[in-house]
């Protein structure tokens, strides 16, 4: 198996794995270390493409907004995987990011597997953003440290696991704080819906049923709204998919890009869960 870190189009990844690329964006709330679990999952019949988001990793911010990270993204995407057309895969940031490189750029991707996702916040979700990112302002990310922990993890949930809240919390206090400020002022008026009607590829749009970042209701509306779009809750789990259920991530991602590679025609009754 070849494994190897890479610089393209300015980001920074870690590739690893045989097969089809996917490429994989991570949470604004963690890093690409996140994905691990299902990385052992799906490396011996994938390409996998672990990007650093801009301001991420080795990953310099970039400007212009959530376009001009897309574009980023999709220059990346391009250098990393000549002559294919990967799956892209995102949770929580990353998946309104790949959203947003699958609109911008037709033809990039033959398909999106999204995870904690959306297209638009309500109103009360758009006030979250503004007060994490004014609060970090005012003291640092570690004022608002165990507020983000809560949105990756409910109670019971992270009292079963606090070696790895622990490990999520101390890769969020190390988040630059001007990308984190700024992902939150672009989420906070974020509105992608008429576009998503748009979308010419396969969505997979999933969400645990306990995920109070982007709770599932944000991932059906994106299903309904998206042409070849499919919703699926994830049951007993919360924001970050990868940890939290990476076996049942794996066999839906697997399933996903199989069928993305099928007629159009047949690929709706495949993707139907």
């Amino acid at each position: 198996m070849r494994t190897a870190n890479s610089r393209a189009g300015g980001l920074t990844a870690h590739v690893t794995g045989n097969g089809p690329s996917i490429v994989f964006l991570h949470s604004l709330l963690s890093d690409r270390g996140s994905l691990e679990p299902v990385v052992r999952l799906l490396a011996d019949d994938f390409r996998l493409v672990l990007l650093d988001l801009p301001g991420f990793g080795g990953s310099p911010r970039v400007g212009g907004g959530l376009d001009g990270q897309a574009d980023a993204v999709a220059e990346a995407v391009r250098v990393l995987c000549p002559q294919e057309r990967p799956i892209l895969f995102g949770n929580g940031y990353g998946s309104f990011l790949a959203l947003s490189t699958a609109l911008r750029h037709p033809g990039l991707t033959r398909g999106l597997f999204l995870a904690g996702c959306g297209a638009a916040f309500t109103e009360q979700g758009q006030g979250a953003f503004r007060f994490m990112a004014a609060k970090a302002q005012e003291s640092g990310l570690e004022a608002i440290a165990e507020t983000a922990m809560r949105r990756l993890f409910p109670p019971e949930m992270a009292a079963k696991v606090p070696d790895i809240v622990a490990e999520r919390r101390a890769s969020f206090v190390a988040t630059d704080l001007e990308t984190f400020r700024e992902a939150c002022g672009l989420l906070a008026s974020l509105d992608l819906r008429q576009r998503t009607r748009d979308l010419d590829v396969p969505v997979f749009a999933c969400a645990g049923s306990l995920d109070e970042a982007t709770p599932p209701a944000m991932a059906e509306e994106l299903a309904r709204l998206a042409p070849q779009g499919t919703f699926h809750e994830i049951a007993a789990c919360a924001h970050v998919p990868t940890l939290q259920a990476p076996q049942e991530v794996a066999t839906q991602l697997r399933r996903f890009a199989l069928a993305a590679t099928a007629p159009t025609a047949t690929a709706a009754a495949e993707l139907a869960p």
